[in-house]
This record gives structure tokens, C-alpha cells and sequence, in this order.
């Protein structure tokens, strides 16, 4: 027993040295290593993932949905529209990027264009004057990019607050959520956190209608949400066209 407790204190020792980051990885691991074979083998963490899936749902439950609905219900459509369409305008900054780093021409183009267009004519891209245009968006991220240059999407991973993601994404947040947004550069902090929080309020107000659908078809949301987004981020990396997947071996009796 002795032996036990001096272990774990020098566990928790090194991961009160790692970052965040880093600390989350190990955890994930360490919870993947008590799976047996029978497990889907896109989510080997599947113990690990219900339980910060049901975490983040407790969350949104209690606090985001019920924000998230005042706000649809008091502001005006007309403006809510221009807030979506404002952190658009931020988004396609670094979709520019992307699109650069991973060769694609047509869509740096065009993410340029849109960033352009917008900021100029469109009051800072609170006005979307580039779709009207017709001049396509092209989001990517970096999670996309490495996906671009062969980098394996590894197991499914569910994040706390930040909801469904793949190994691959969530070694590519750092750079999405430092790097790749403005927002986060802001020094003032009143100002950076009221639009972080913006943002997020807006982008569930997006989703309610589709949530209120999901509680009432999905008779287990953690799968569907799990085999969705692992379905959409490899689509967004094969830009629509993924190839065919190898098929699964039978699990081991």
C-alpha cells in the first residue's frame, strides 16, 4: 500500500509539471489503457469520452442552452445575422492560411476575396457583400491541414467544454485557438472576453432547433454526435470526396 500511495504522488507530481495539453493526452491514454478489445476501434476511449460527453451536455443544459435561447429570443434576427457573419469574416483569416498551407489555390483565393470584400464593404464583415457576390466560403483549420498532409486522424476524442474532436484536432487546437484567432490576441480583456462569449452564445443559438430534433430522434446522442462529427471532419478534409474506408475488423471474442 505504502508503495501505491508513493507512486501515485509521483504521478501526480509530473503532471502537475506537464501543460494542460499535454496533462489532458496522458489522462486520455491512461483511460483508454482499462478498454477491453471489444471496443469500437475509432473510440478506444469510449469510458473516458461518455463521461466528459456527459459533462459537457450537463453544462450546456444548465447554462448554454438556456443563454444561448434568451439570446435568439430578444435580439433581432437581422442582427444576429450580422454577428455570425462578423466572426465569419474572422474565421476566413485563417482558412486563408490554411488553404495556403495545404496548396489550395482556388480556396486562398477566395477566402482572400471573401476577407476583403467584407472587411471593406461589408462594415468590417458584419455584412456578408462576398456570398452575395457568390464568392464561396472555404473553412479549414489546422486540424484539416495536418489531415491534408497525411497526418491520421487517431482515435476519437471528447474534450471538456470543447465538445467532440479526433487526436489529430485536438493536437492542432493550440495553434487554431492562438495562432489561427484574433479574438485572442486582444489585450483588452473586458473586450476579448465579452466576444469569446459572443461567439460562443451565437454559435449555440445556431444549433437549437437542430439540438431540440437530436433529443427527440437520437436514442443515443453520445454515438450520434460521435459518428457525425467523425464523419464531417473527415469529409472537410477530403473537401467531400473521402475515400473508401478499409473494413472494420470483427473484435476478438
Amino acid at each position: 500500500m505504502k508503495f501505491h500511495c508513493r507512486a501515485d504522488r509521483q504521478v501526480a507530481g509530473r503532471l502537475s509539471r506537464l501543460s494542460p495539453l499535454a496533462a489532458l493526452l496522458l489522462c486520455v491514454v491512461l483511460a483508454g489503457c482499462a478498454t477491453g478489445p471489444n471496443v469500437n476501434p475509432k473510440d478506444p476511449l469510449e469510458p473516458f469520452n461518455r463521461s466528459m460527453f456527459e459533462f459537457n451536455d450537463a453544462i450546456d443544459h444548465a447554462v448554454l442552452k438556456p443563454v444561448a435561447t434568451a439570446y435568439k429570443e430578444v435580439t433581432p434576427d437581422l442582427l444576429r445575422r450580422g454577428v455570425g457573419n462578423f466572426f465569419n469574416n474572422i474565421e476566413d483569416v485563417w482558412s486563408f492560411v490554411n488553404n495556403v498551407l495545404q496548396l489550395k489555390g482556388e480556396g486562398a483565393a477566395n477566402s482572400l476575396m471573401r476577407v476583403s470584400v467584407n472587411t471593406l464593404f461589408g462594415l468590417g464583415g458584419i455584412l456578408d457583400v462576398a456570398s452575395e457576390m457568390r464568392i464561396e466560403r472555404h473553412p479549414e483549420d489546422f486540424g484539416q491541414t495536418l489531415g491534408r498532409w497525411g497526418v491520421g486522424a487517431g482515435p476519437y476524442v471528447v474534450l471538456p467544454f470543447f465538445g467532440p474532436s479526433t487526436l489529430r484536432d485536438t493536437v492542432a487546437l493550440p495553434v487554431d485557438k492562438t495562432v489561427g484567432d484574433p479574438v485572442t490576441k486582444i489585450e483588452d480583456i473586458p473586450v476579448r472576453n465579452t466576444l469569446w462569449t459572443l461567439r460562443l452564445v451565437d454559435n449555440r443559438a445556431q444549433v437549437l432547433k437542430a439540438g431540440d430534433l437530436l433529443e427527440e430522434i437520437a436514442l443515443d446522442k453520445y454515438t450520434f454526435f460521435r459518428d457525425s462529427h467523425l464523419q464531417r471532419r473527415r469529409n472537410a478534409v477530403f473537401d467531400g470526396n473521402p475515400p473508401e474506408e478499409e473494413p472494420e475488423a470483427e473484435p476478438e471474442q
